[in-house]
């Protein structure tokens, strides 16, 4: 059988960074770590699972001695922010009441939500639900992910896929997901989509580009490349293919002349009889 790896826990501490940052003596590290998921688990279910959905992609966790600084990663900040600030205050106050201690929340705006992972994978499960067709889904989703700057997308679905009585998978795959190279920025994420005949699973794999290249790459695709202009433009070319057209016109006109003159004394004498 294939070993297979989660692409985010294998480059964590090597070109990935840590989702939880804090330091804690053998006696508190398990409570630590109960509480960083109680807290995942609680944004998760205050924002991604009611409405309106604040899109929230990742928490981070930073512990300092006497303080807790929860940063949320969001696609729709104004949902999760509220109207003056009033749905942070209200989680931060919640979220200290859960741990004890003092709680900073932050909110960082997620600029491409076609490149998150997580993000495309809880939309495939929401589309599941409503009974959309599983194919045509997926397939939007990866041109979606492609047009948005990335280089390689891969998407699979296994359940009772349409309802059918054996379950199965299905894969759609397009450009190219380098999973051994740790150089290689590959975004993964897992979501589960509850159907009224049972529950399907969906992975992604989405890849980037190397780390800090793919940060260049949508200056590229954004930049309008500057009209060229010919040599006769510049000094007036215009103006002086004017007079040709102009003949052009005057010799139709001409041409056009010669039968209006003829038609007009036929006029006359249907006029005079």
């Amino acid at each position: 059988m294939g070993q297979k790896v989660s692409p985010i826990g294998f480059r964590t501490g090597i070109t990935l960074g840590w989702q939880s940052t804090w330091f804690a003596p053998k006696a508190n590290y398990g409570d630590f770590l109960v509480e960083d998921q109680k807290i995942r688990q609680y944004v998760d279910k205050k924002f991604n699972r009611h409405m309106p959905k604040g899109a929230v992609a990742k928490v981070e966790v930073i512990r300092t001695r006497n303080e807790v600084k929860v940063t949320l990663h969001s696609a729709r900040p104004g949902v999760v922010i509220g109207p003056r600030g009033g749905e942070v205050d209200r989680l931060r106050e919640e979220l200290e009441e859960m741990t004890g201690r003092k709680v900073a929340v932050n909110v960082i705006e997620i600029k491409e939500p076609d490149l998150n992972a997580a993000l495309v994978a809880e939309s495939i499960a929401e589309q599941l639900s409503k009974r959309a067709s599983f194919r045509r889904t997926m397939k939007q989703y990866c041109e979606l992910a492609m047009n948005a700057g990335a280089k390689g997308v891969k998407i699979i679905c296994a359940g009772r896929l349409a309802g059918a009585e054996m379950a199965r998978r299905e894969t759609q795959k397009l450009g190219s997901i380098p999973l051994h190279t740790l150089d290689a920025n590959v975004d993964y994420a897992v979501a589960t989509s509850r159907t009224t005949y049972g529950a399907i699973g969906i992975k992604v794999w989405i890849y980037k580009g190397k780390f800090g290249e793919e940060i260049e790459q949508p200056v590229r695709r954004r930049r309008r490349l500057p009209r060229r202009i010919g040599p006769g433009a510049r000094d007036g070319g215009r103006s002086k293919a004017a007079p040709v057209r102009q003949g052009k016109n005057t010799a139709k006109a001409d041409a056009v002349a010669p039968s209006t003159k003829a038609d007009t004394p036929e006029q006359g004498s249907a006029e005079g009889s």
